[in-house]
């Protein structure tokens, strides 16, 4: 039947946008303190694997990716005490997923003062809607907004007083 519609061939989908190699390596960060959570396999090793298996690291801007995992295993517990007052239930029953994550955000915003505190945010809400549950974004946001006037209190200020200006 033909219905005076002509098939030009098949439909391109549009393509997803491609992601920023910084984008990458925080992916490539939280994968890794998943795996490190999760395994109990030691950095090195995981890093060999991501390495080998992730097919983010090609594009990910690696020495980012290894500072991120890398400082936030090493400082794990200081980071989970600082974000843990802002949880609804206990650490351990978070997902391994959100717990990466937000081990990965903690550690930015308490250490990579160069990268503003609303793309920490940002940033790791983007990371919870690709790999976690469906609202887990929600969740991300909200207890890292929470953190970010602890370790962030001249930024998160200074923004707030430049928004009540407008």
């Amino acid at each position: 039947m033909n219905d005076g519609v002509r098939s030009e061939g098949p439909v391109e989908m549009p393509e997803e946008p491609k992601k920023s190699s910084r984008r990458l390596a925080r992916e490539v960060a939280m994968q890794g303190l998943y795996q490190w959570r999760v395994s109990g396999n030691s950095l090195e090793s995981i890093e060999d694997h991501l390495e080998q298996e992730s097919e983010a690291w090609p594009r990910a801007d690696k020495p980012l990716a290894l500072v991120l995992m890398r400082g936030a295993a090493e400082r794990a517990d200081a980071l989970e005490a600082a974000f843990t007052p802002y949880l609804d239930r206990p650490i351990g029953e978070l997902s391994p997923i959100e717990r990466a994550i937000l081990l990965v955000g903690a550690y930015e915003l308490a250490e990579r003062l160069e990268t503003p505190y609303r793309v920490v945010i940002n940033e790791a809400i983007e990371l919870a809607k690709s790999f976690g549950g469906t609202d887990g974004h929600r969740y991300i946001n909200g207890v890292l907004d929470k953190l970010a006037p602890q370790l962030r209190a001249a930024e998160v200020e200074a923004a707030a007083k430049a928004k009540g200006k407008r």
